[in-house]
């Protein structure tokens, strides 16, 4: 590559040798040299240059355009000597390539220093945001491609470029307001709206500065000017953060006060009550370099910045997923980014419940219920690997985005969704000569410490990269073996395995074959015992640990093929996971399920499925005890397993394995939320398993009364665990007889059937105590509690909560004394003692961070409102109530459902506190809070003991 020479399009096209300006001849010439530029390092046809740069008009012979070649090479290397090759603008295959540096292009210096820019802002340093923006902004002249900006071909390049400009100048100013010079922006800003009136972040940025230099007023008449010009040419109204900064100002809102680390855009304001919740999200940190892609990373975040939903195309391996993340850790939405993964799930009617998983929501199948609890939140979801559940997808994406204003989704998938709205990014390979020549180079010595390049390995690997199409991950698959193997053998094996594709034999688009091309190559050089190992872990979806290697790979010691397969890069190791866990790239994995045999294929499945069952058998015998917490984790983790050994086991009609899993997972969707999840699983169970014996059907059955119980469908799940204690006792399992029969007494009261609900309780009580299991005398108290205090005996059910309480901690039960201290919590607001009542109320949320469970936080501050009602303090009862009430209808969740008995009785308690009008303003005070905020305010009522 040539050195020293230097390009500009910010503006009129111009090049330097050494500082000094070379002749690119006329208009024809210079737009052959705007067209490689644009080009950005690939080869173009001679006949494309040709047919863009002579648009409209009748192309020339091929020997002019050799001839333009031929005179910019000697304008832009002008001391190579005759004859020897080029090494800026190349000939290759049919056409020409420009081989400039990123840095060498005056337009990859500006996406560099802006992308740059606008993470010292996120950062909190505006001071040298401004300053890395306002060098971004210095390299412009002039439009982009000035002189040659008629022509077609360069019209897209330049309007990305313009747009990115204009960010970037609003994004320097924003920086100017938040390091306290408001007062200098403002005449600048004024310029900016002038120029552009119909970007609304320049109102934005204007009205704040002049609401900091006290012109309040002036602020006000901004936003009716741009209210006025939205309406008048456009037919639209402000968008969201035009209306909640106009409110700000209006209400002389301190959060528009300056603050050190403001940033550029004005949040809405918060209420006062609590302090403001922390930012959420759940992005993976980055566990290796990202390279290149500046361009890429600056055209989707204008998009995201234009656009609700985005969609990143492109083939198996080129990227999506990484771009993705990364494009999305610059972004600064009020809550979030979320990732939610998608390769491992392959039932689409687990779509829904999957992202709301994901989002750390209750689990809902009903894609309108999700957008419900999603309505006035401000994020943006990364939907990864779409391309299996498409259509899926795209209800989903349609109907969220109808109905959530605020949400973006940035989506990766080999196609795109076809929806309305949806703005489709096709995601490069990388320029073989430039970044996957450097990724190379970076993953080779990540894997071989103290490893340099040979002489002549340079040219090497930059035709290799360029062999393997510029896919990331065929780069990183070859990076791994110079462990090995030479560069140059890994050179000549590729050129081999390419040549054999040539020609379209294998039914497959060109850039799929160099990939697959790649991990067949990676696989000939696997030992037998590791590729028997490679191709039975793809049926593992999602991660897995050392266990479930061994036992779905059927071999007694596995570390060492295992260990191999991780060198090989074949298996990724999961870093900070203790038990390590291992996972295989989707491309890999169905590579190696595309080479197993019917029968083999079929005995991996049977052994997943015996791992799985054992896995989940042998944590639910535990689950309710000490280590319950670190077991749900552990569950969860492996989730993806047990969907899959479900569609297993049902599409080989095995409804019996179904039922014994389902009856082992019960404990963990009823703790973990997936109501919907457990209970489809089990209905397909039960009809494909109509003569199970009696003990396989009674614990699954249980399972079906429990989580009907969480859905609401009292009188379904009464019906469950009376049949549930029926087929338990033929089957003289006494463990799920008794926790049936006390679920089946409390049921029986919700849903009002003829039962003797206190005989029962007792009864399954006895049953606990002669079990010996400590866990389920704890539970089985706790339920007899719930079942006298809904009979109306207080001090019966306050006695039996205490012993409760106490054989929960004896066991290690945790959420059976959370539970009881919460019923205690209750019949202390029933006796008047609400200072009884709030305390419980701060001891259960304190051991509720443990957790996340968003119903038991909604039911427990529900009761707390009453409780403060009962202390005098009805405004702020209300003010719970109202966070209580919009915070449940975004998790699809009502405290009134949930606790039929008592729920009602606690609206009412606080509703009666205060006169109606009194209430609805308190009420929608409390609506504004989050849940952080709302148990801010809560903990802060509470006294201190």
């Amino acid at each position: 590559m040539a050195e020293g020479v230097r390009f500009g399009v910010l503006g009129s096209l111009r090049a330097e040798l050494a500082g000094r300006p070379a002749a690119l001849g006329g208009l024809r010439q210079r737009a052959v040299l705007a067209r490689l530029l644009i080009a950005r390092g690939r080869v173009v046809s001679a006949e494309r240059i040709l047919s863009d740069v002579w648009e409209g008009s009748t192309p020339p012979s091929m020997t002019t355009l050799h001839g333009y070649i031929a005179d910019l090479r000697g304008a832009l290397e002008p001391e190579r000597a005759p004859r020897a090759p080029a090494r800026l603008l190349v000939f290759e295959g049919p056409g020409y390539a420009l081989r400039a540096a990123p840095a060498a292009v005056d337009a990859e210096r500006f996406t560099d220093l802006a992308a740059r820019g606008r993470r010292a802002m996120e950062g909190g340093e505006p001071e040298t945001a401004a300053e890395l923006l306002g060098e971004a902004l210095a390299l412009w002249r002039g439009p982009a491609y000035a002189d040659v900006s008629g022509a077609s071909f360069v019209v897209p390049d330049a309007t990305r470029l313009e747009d990115l400009r204009a960010a970037a100048h609003e994004d320097r100013l924003a920086a100017v307001i938040a390091s306290g010079q408001h007062t200098a922006a403002v005449g600048e800003l004024e310029a900016l709206v002038a120029e552009q009136p119909l970007r609304e972040r320049g109102w934005e940025l204007l009205t704040l500065a002049l609401y900091r230099s006290g012109r309040q007023a002036d602020a006000l008449a901004a936003l009716r000017a741009v209210r006025r010009r939205l309406a008048d040419e456009l037919g639209i109204d402000p968008g969201h953060g035009l209306r909640d900064l106009e409110a700000a100002v209006l209400a002389q809102d301190p959060r528009l006060a300056p603050a050190p680390a403001e940033k550029s855009r004005v949040p809405a304001p918060e209420p006062q009550t609590a302090a403001p919740a922390p930012r959420s999200g759940n992005l993976p940190f980055a566990l290796s370099s990202f390279v290149g892609r500046g361009g890429d990373l600056a055209a989707v975040a204008g998009l995201l910045d234009g656009h609700r939903l985005v969609t990143l195309t492109g083939p198996g391996g080129v990227g999506k997923t990484r771009l993705a993340l990364e494009a999305a850790r610059s972004r600064a939405d009020a809550d979030g980014p979320w990732l939610v993964e998608l390769a491992g799930l392959h039932t689409a009617e687990l779509l829904t419940a999957t992202v709301a998983a994901a989002l750390g929501l209750p689990a809902t199948s009903s894609p309108d219920q999700l957008a419900g609890m999603l309505a006035d939140r401000d994020l943006l979801i990364i939907l990864d690997n779409c391309e299996h559940l498409l259509v899926y997808a795209a209800t989903l994406v349609h109907t969220l985005l109808t109905r959530c204003g605020r949400v973006r989704i940035l989506a990766t998938s080999r196609e795109s969704m076809d929806i309305t709205g949806e703005v489709i990014y096709e995601v490069p390979p990388l320029d073989a000569a430039t970044d996957a020549a450097e990724l190379f180079l970076r993953r080779t010595a990540a894997a071989q410490p103290g490893w340099a390049p040979a002489p002549g390995d340079r040219d090497k690997i930059a035709r290799l990269c360029a062999g393997l199409d510029g896919i990331p991950l065929a780069i990183e698959l070859a990076a791994a073996q110079c462990r090995t193997l030479s560069v140059g053998q890994i050179a000549d094996a590729l050129g081999d395995r390419f040549t054999l594709l040539v020609g379209g034999s294998a039914g497959r688009p060109d850039r799929h074959r160099t990939l697959l091309d790649t991990v067949a190559w990676s696989d000939q050089l696997l030992q037998p015992t590791e590729r028997r190992l490679f191709y039975r872990l793809g049926v593992l979806d999602a991660g897995f640990d050392l266990e479930a290697a061994a036992a779905v790979g059927g071999v007694t010691s596995v570390l060492a093929p295992l260990s191999a397969l991780v060198r090989k890069s074949l298996v990724t190791a999961e870093p900070g996971t203790a038990p390590r866990r291992y996972r295989m790239l989707e491309t890999l994995r169905h590579y190696a399920l595309g080479n197993l045999s019917p029968d083999e294929l079929a005995g991996a499945d049977k052994r997943h499925r015996a791992w799985a069952l054992v896995r989940a058998e042998s944590a639910e015998r535990h689950l309710r005890g000490p280590q319950g917490a670190v077991l749900l984790d552990g569950l969860s983790r492996d989730q993806p397993q047990f969907r899959a050994a479900f569609a297993s086991a049902l599409a080989e009609g095995d409804g019996d394995y179904a039922l014994r899993l389902g009856g082992a997972l019960s404990w963990f969707w009823f703790r973990m939320g997936h109501v919907g999840e457990g209970l489809a699983w089990l209905s397909e169970a039960f009809a494909a398993a109509p003569r199970a014996e009696p003990g396989t059907r009674a614990r699954a059955r249980f399972a079906v009364a429990s989580l009907g119980y969480l859905a609401g469908q009292t009188a379904q799940a009464h019906r469950a665990a009376r049949t549930a204690v029926e087929e338990a006792g033929e089957a003289g399992d006494m463990v799920t007889e008794a926790v049936a029969t006390v679920y089946a007494a409390y049921l029986g009261l919700l849903a009002r059937a003829p039962v003797d609900a206190a005989a029962l309780a007792r009864t399954a009580v006895e049953m606990a105590r002669r079990s010996a299991q400590d866990w389920l005398e704890a539970e089985t108290l706790m339920v007899q509690g719930m079942v006298l205090r809904a009979l109306g005996d207080l001090p019966g059910a306050d006695a039996v909560f205490q012993e409760a309480i106490a054989a929960a901690h004896a066991s290690g039960h945790d959420w059976v004394a959370e539970g009881a201290a919460w019923c205690e919590m209750k019949t202390a607001s029933d006796r008047g003692d609400g200072l009884r009542a709030l305390a419980i109320a701060g001891d259960i949320l304190a051991a509720m961070e443990r957790y996340g469970d968003i119903s038991f936080w909604l039911v427990t501050v529900h009761s707390a409102a009453r409780a403060l009602a009962l202390t005098g303090q009805a405004g702020h009862a209300a003010v719970l109530m109202g966070a209580v009430a919009a915070i449940g209808a975004r998790a699809g969740v009502s405290p009134e459902l949930m606790d039929p008995l008592d729920g009602p009785r606690e609206a009412a308690a606080v509703r009666e506190a205060l006169a109606p009008d009194e209430y609805d303003r308190c009420a929608a005070r409390g609506r504004a809070l989050s849940r952080h905020e709302a148990s801010v305010l809560l903990a802060g009522l509470i006294p201190s003991r």
